[in-house]
């Protein structure tokens, strides 16, 4: 499986195609805004072809980014807080690094702290297998 993304044969730039599978999906926007947005910049593609290009790179360029992303810190801690949407009330768990860096996070209607569990112990399972592996 090869790590770099190969744009050979195709007629637009690297850049343009990565931009634009980055818009459909970081911002969760639909493929005829993103030709929309990319129109507005002077680039006209049809939506169809970001339909295209987002089934053939989207997954290698998550990967490359995911291998970029920081890892996160040696301190964990897990929040939970009570949040009212639409008049009712709903458990928010967030396990968070030192860093303030996002691990993980659930939403719940009721209050569960075995799923809290779960939870950590999920984050828990790739650092013990990570450090296992090292080990070796």
């Amino acid at each position: 499986m090869s790590t770099t993304v190969s744009y050979k044969r195709h007629r637009f730039p690297p850049e343009i195609i990565t931009h634009a599978v980055w818009l459909y999906v970081r911002f969760n926007l639909s493929l005829r805004e993103v030709e929309e947005m990319l129109l507005n910049r002077g680039v006209d593609v049809s939506y169809e072809t970001i339909r295209r290009w987002a089934a053939k790179f989207a997954s290698q360029i998550a990967r490359n980014l995911r291998r970029r992303q920081a890892r996160p810190g040696d301190i964990w801690h897990l929040d939970e807080v009570v949040v009212t949407i639409s008049g009712q009330k709903f458990w928010l768990w967030r396990a968070v690094d030192q860093n303030g860096l996002v691990l993980e996070e659930i939403l719940q209607s009721r209050r569960d702290k075995r799923a809290a569990k779960r939870l950590l112990k999920a984050l828990i399972k790739p650092v013990l297998s990570r450090k296992t592996l090292q080990s070796r």
